[in-house]
C-alpha cells in the first residue's frame, strides 16, 4: 500500500474583500494560479470585491489560498470568504473574467 495517492482534487470559489481592485490583484492572481497549475478564473465584482473559482489538487490550493490573504503589493485584504465544494470542472487554462 503506498502512501503517494495522488492529491484529491476540489473547487475553491472565494469573495476577497478589502483595498482589493485598482492594484493589480486579478493580474497577479491570474500569474498565481498559472504558476500553481490550477483551473478557473478570476473578476472584479461591482461591489469592490475580488472574485475567484479554483480547481486543483487541495494542497495547491491551499497554497492559493495563501496568496488570495495576502495579495499583491498595494493591495489591504481585510478578509476572504472561502467555499469549499467538489471538483466541477472549472475552465483550463486560468482565466481574467470581465467584472460582474
Amino acid at each position: 500500500m503506498s502512501d503517494t495517492a495522488p492529491a484529491k482534487s476540489r473547487r475553491l470559489h472565494a469573495v476577497v474583500r478589502g483595498s482589493v481592485q485598482g492594484v493589480g490583484f486579478r493580474a497577479t492572481t491570474f500569474d498565481e494560479a498559472r504558476r500553481l497549475g490550477l483551473a478557473g478564473w478570476v473578476r472584479n465584482r461591482v461591489d469592490g470585491t475580488v472574485e475567484v473559482l479554483a480547481e486543483g489538487p487541495e494542497p495547491k490550493l491551499n497554497l492559493f489560498l495563501g496568496y488570495l490573504r495576502r495579495g499583491p503589493l498595494g493591495a489591504r485584504v481585510a478578509g476572504v470568504l472561502e467555499d469549499w465544494l467538489e471538483e466541477q470542472g472549472a475552465p483550463i487554462p486560468f482565466q481574467v473574467k470581465r467584472t460582474e
